[in-house]
């Protein structure tokens, strides 16, 4: 492990040591000012005042006494001075003893080195719900070449869509 990986690494498990002292200031402090985070959810803030107010209405609400429990996957520079890592992680709630593997998440963060040391400047945090990819000749996938053909036929859907 570089001296990098290890701040890195030191780095994320300082941002779920923070989320599990329900310490908002100290977790949005892992990022750059204008970071942007993306939530399981879908929702955006842009910038670490945005994020520190969310989070810190998350520990004082319904996130009250929760831990966050993780590792990094990997972590992959970009140059001397960006990285980007894959994790996993999971939100547990102070009734419970074990994960629910519903629950599990998967984030990537990027990583920039700044004046006082590394910090995340993005992070995109999704559930991990693998579906399988139906064969093109199963039900699903002739189903959905049927309704293309229909949609075609009727002059609706895509090709009349505008953006």
């Amino acid at each position: 492990m570089t001296s990098d990986d290890h701040a890195i690494t030191t780095l994320f498990h300082h941002l779920m040591q923070a989320w599990t002292d329900n310490d908002a200031v100290a977790y949005a402090g892992c990022f750059t000012e204008d970071a942007d985070y993306v939530s399981y959810d879908g929702t955006r803030a842009v910038g670490r005042a945005p994020m520190q107010h969310a989070h810190d209405q998350l520990f004082r609400g319904v996130l009250a006494g929760s831990a966050l429990v993780g590792g990094i996957e990997s972590i992959r520079y970009l140059n001397n001075d960006v990285a980007v890592i894959h994790g996993t992680a999971s939100v547990l709630m102070p009734w419970r003893s074990t994960l629910p593997k519903r629950r599990l998440s998967r984030q990537t963060l990027v990583a920039v080195r700044a004046e006082e040391g590394w910090r995340f400047t993005a992070l995109h945090n999704g559930r991990v719900r693998p579906v399988s990819i139906p064969a093109p000749d199963s039900p699903p996938a002739r189903m959905a070449k049927a309704m293309g053909r229909l949609a075609h036929r009727l002059g609706v859907g895509r090709r009349t869509a505008t953006t």
